[in-house]
């Protein structure tokens, strides 16, 4: 017997041949790789937007502050030559989630047959 992912996600035991269990592997593999491409544009238009607010950022932080942060960085706003570091906050968020996104497609490993009798066991209390 073996253990085939559904379209849900859903683990699903199933008997078949040696093309089934292909057929399965190939299936699980083709997913993997449209989860990695999406990742990838996940992660260039989210680079994009941030860039974009980095620059909005910029331009109202020089407009406020009335020239380059000579003066050096504060959580004040308006003061000359000083600018808010305001923009470090979404900039820390973006890269935890972009950190947790790259994980979540990059360091899962596959279930195995061990992890799936191991979890069978333990939710029937049996030993076999």
């Amino acid at each position: 017997m073996t253990i085939q992912r559904e379209e849900t996600g859903r683990l699903t035991p199933s008997a078949g041949d040696a093309s089934t269990d292909d057929q399965g592997m190939r299936r699980q593999a083709v997913k993997q790789i449209e989860r990695r491409r999406h990742f990838h544009v996940e992660f260039a238009v989210s680079a994009i937007g941030m860039g974009l607010l980095v620059m909005i950022w910029a331009l109202s932080e020089y407009h406020n502050a009335g020239g380059w942060p000579t003066g050096g960085f504060s959580q004040s706003s308006g003061i000359h030559e000083v600018w808010n570091y305001w923009i470090i906050y979404p900039i820390g968020a973006w890269v935890l989630i972009m950190a947790g996104r790259f994980w979540s497609v990059y360091g899962r490993k596959p279930i195995s047959e061990a992890e799936i009798k191991r979890e069978i066991e333990r939710q029937t209390g049996s030993r076999s």
